[in-house]
């Protein structure tokens, strides 16, 4: 079950869809919240479901409850970090008011899940005990160095040119704007740096008109829907850079590794969990990030690539799955 901007209800290759109005988040590009709790009540009521699994532990915390009054098993899977979205807010924030929150979390729900260590932290110190590590996986076979395209690199940069991409939503928590001054950075030193933006979200506007100011190569792609398009384009850059710092596993940065791409990543995120040694943590700002870069284009070609598709073959989907069905307490059919 999902917000949207209508109603549907329909079947898809991953199962049953159910779709219901929500409202836009404001400032979010396009991300939407199911806020109706009467419609989402009666549905859930119809369908009379044997588990649920919830994923915004925002506005629908209230459904651990929920399950617990009909006797159904809840898990509540933490896709973002309260401690570092009340970072963002700066240090005058309290993370005692998040330690409640998460605590009332892990009490209403029978299981709550992290997928990295980073993200289970803030659970782990008050000791709940209701808490299980399971890692997401990636498409091995969608996203391979096979998709690397040649014509799609001369199209966007010249035979030597360093062609980097920034991949995800330009929002303010994703910190876009290091991918920007990461590209500065290397330019400046000598490094001819191509930079691209797949993605899209309320600070486009501004990070256009920034790049044209400055002078610097970037191509806007907006969101790519076309998902041969965005395959072939994680096999093909050089390096890509994620630098948001309050990501929880990063599923972009491993589809990036799977098509043998290394990546740089902010080290104040869980990401560093994911890439392993198949790319780089930076600090701070641009001048760290265009380091790390440089860094990895000193590796020769082939090893930074081999080590990129070896470290994301660690994560495959079966592996996902069989967590996940046994964080559920569903007894795995088949061998994973």
């Amino acid at each position: 079950m999902v917000p949207g901007a209508g109603e549907s209800d329909e079947t898809t290759d991953q199962g049953r869809v159910i779709t219901l109005p929500g409202p836009l988040v404001p400032g979010m590009g396009g991300y939407r919240v199911l806020l109706d709790r009467g419609r989402l009540n009666s549905t859930l009521r119809a369908l009379r479901p044997d588990r649920l699994e919830i994923s915004d532990r925002s506005t629908l915390r209230w459904l651990g409850r929920w399950a617990r009054h009909r006797g159904v098993p809840s898990m509540m899977v933490s896709h973002e970090s309260l401690d570092g979205l009340l970072r963002l807010f700066g240090p005058g924030v309290s993370r005692r008011a998040g330690d409640l929150i998460n605590a009332r979390t892990a009490a209403e729900h029978d299981q709550i899940v992290c997928t990295t260590q980073w993200a289970a932290a803030e659970f782990a110190r008050l000791g709940v005990r209701n808490l299980r590590q399971v890692p997401l996986g990636v498409d091995l076979e969608r996203f391979t160095p096979a998709n690397r395209d040649q014509s799609m690199r001369t199209r966007w940069s010249a035979a030597d040119d360093v062609l980097l991409l920034h991949c995800g939503r330009l929002s303010p928590e994703k910190k876009p704007r290091r991918s920007l001054e990461t590209l500065a950075a290397l330019r400046k030193s000598g490094v001819p740096a191509v930079l691209l933006v797949a993605g899209g979200g309320p600070l486009r506007p501004a990070l256009q008109s920034e790049a044209a100011d400055r002078g610097l190569p970037v191509r806007f792609l907006g969101h790519l829907s076309d998902q041969a398009k965005l395959s072939a384009l994680l096999a093909t850059v050089d390096v890509a850079i994620a630098p948001g710092p309050i990501e929880t596993f990063g599923l972009s940065a491993l589809e990036t590794l799977a098509s043998g791409t290394p990546v740089v990543v902010s080290s104040e995120s869980a990401l560093p969990e994911v890439i392993g040694d198949a790319g780089m943590a930076a600090s701070g700002e641009g001048s760290a990030y265009a380091e790390a870069v440089r860094s990895l284009l000193s590796r020769p070609e082939p090893v930074r690539r081999a080590a990129a598709r070896a470290q994301a073959e660690r994560f495959p989907w079966d592996r996902a799955v069989a967590g996940f069905l046994a964080a559920h307490q569903v007894p795995v059919a088949a061998p994973f």
